[in-house]
C-alpha cells in the first residue's frame, strides 16, 4: 500500500508530489519530441543522410534519459524503491551509459558541423557508423566500470532512483570521477567550444549565420553544469551536509537534456523541422536535399 511507506528524509509529501509529477512531465516531453525525431528519421527519405543519423543517434540516447526518469517517477509515487539492489544498478547503469552517449553525441555532431562549414568535407556513412559505436562502447566503458568497483551506483537523496554515489568523497570516487569527468564532459566540451568558434568565424566571413552557434554549448553546460558541480563539490567536501531537496535539484534539472536537444537539434534545425512538418502533414518540404546543419 503506497500510504503505508514513509517519506524519505528530509522530503515532505507535497515535495514527494512535486518530484514526483515534475520527472514524468519532463520524461514524457522529452520522450515524445525525440520520438517524433526518430520516425522523421525513419520515414522521410530526405533525412536519412549521414549527418542527420548523428542527430538520430542524440534522439535514442535522450529516449533512453527519458525512460530512466519515467522509471524514478514511477518510485515516486510508490515512495520507495521497489526493484531491489539489483535494480538499483541496472537503472544506475542505464542513466549513466544514456546521458555519457547523449553528451558524447553533441560533440560528434559539433565535429561533424565544423567540417561541413569550414573544411567542406561530406560526412560518410562508415565514418558515421564507426563515430556512432565508439560513442556507445566508449560510454558502456565508463558506465560500467561502478558496477567492477571503481565508483559505485546507488540511491539518490529521495531514493527511489539510482546514480553514481557522490556522498561518499572517498579516494575510489575522486579518482573515477575526475577521469571519468575528463573524457566525458571536458573533452566534448572542448571540441564543441573549439568546433562552434570556428563556424563562429566563418558565418562572420561570409556574413551569412545559419544557426546560433553558442546555443549548443549553453544548453549542455546549463543541463548537465549543476550536476557536475555537485559532483566535484563532494569530492572536496562533505556533501551530505546540502540538504537531500537541494541535492536533487541538479538532477532534475539534468532530466530536461532530452527536451532541451529536440528543439536545439532537431525542432530548432530548419530543414530537420521540414522533415518533421511533412511526416505529421503530408506536405513536400521544399529542399531535396535535407542535412542537420542550415537552420
Amino acid at each position: 500500500i503506497v500510504t503505508s511507506n514513509p517519506f524519505p528524509k528530509g522530503f515532505t509529501e507535497l515535495e514527494m508530489v512535486g518530484i514526483g509529477t515534475a520527472l514524468p512531465v519532463e520524461a514524457l516531453l522529452g520522450f515524445c519530441l525525440n520520438g517524433l525525431t526518430i520516425i522523421s528519421f525513419r520515414k522521410i527519405k530526405e533525412l536519412r543522410t549521414p549527418s542527420n543519423f548523428l542527430v538520430l543517434n542524440l534522439a535514442l540516447a535522450d529516449c533512453g534519459i527519458c525512460i530512466n526518469a519515467f522509471i524514478a517517477a514511477f518510485s515516486s509515487f510508490l515512495r520507495y524503491w521497489p526493484y531491489g539492489s539489483d535494480g538499483c544498478q541496472i537503472h544506475g547503469f542505464q542513466g549513466f551509459v544514456t546521458a555519457l552517449a547523449s553528451i558524447s553525441s553533441s560533440a560528434a555532431v559539433a565535429w561533424d558541423r565544423y567540417h561541413h562549414y569550414c573544411t567542406r568535407s561530406k560526412l560518410q556513412w562508415s565514418t558515421t557508423i564507426s563515430m556512432v559505436i565508439f560513442v556507445w562502447v566508449f560510454s558502456a566503458f565508463w558506465s560500467a566500470m561502478p558496477l567492477l568497483g571503481w565508483g559505485e551506483y546507488d540511491y539518490e537523496p529521495l531514493r527511489t532512483c539510482c546514480t553514481l554515489d557522490y556522498t561518499k568523497g572517498d579516494r575510489n570516487f575522486i579518482t573515477f570521477l575526475f577521469a571519468m569527468a575528463i573524457f566525458n564532459f571536458v573533452i566534448p566540451i572542448f571540441i564543441m567550444l573549439t568546433a562552434y568558434q570556428s563556424i563562429e568565424q566563418r558565418f562572420k566571413k561570409s556574413g551569412q549565420f545559419k544557426f546560433n552557434t553558442s546555443l549548443p554549448v549553453k544548453t549542455l553546460i546549463i543541463c548537465w553544469g549543476p550536476y557536475s558541480l555537485l559532483c566535484f563539490y563532494a569530492a572536496v567536501e562533505n556533501v551530505t551536509f546540502i540538504s537531500p531537496k537541494l541535492r536533487m535539484i541538479p538532477a532534475i534539472i539534468a532530466k530536461t537534456v532530452p527536451t532541451v536537444d529536440a528543439f536545439v537539434y532537431a525542432l530548432g534545425n530548419e530543414n530537420y523541422r521540414g522533415g518533421i512538418w511533412q511526416f505529421l502533414t503530408g506536405q513536400k518540404i521544399e529542399k531535396a536535399e535535407v542535412d542537420n546543419k542550415t537552420k
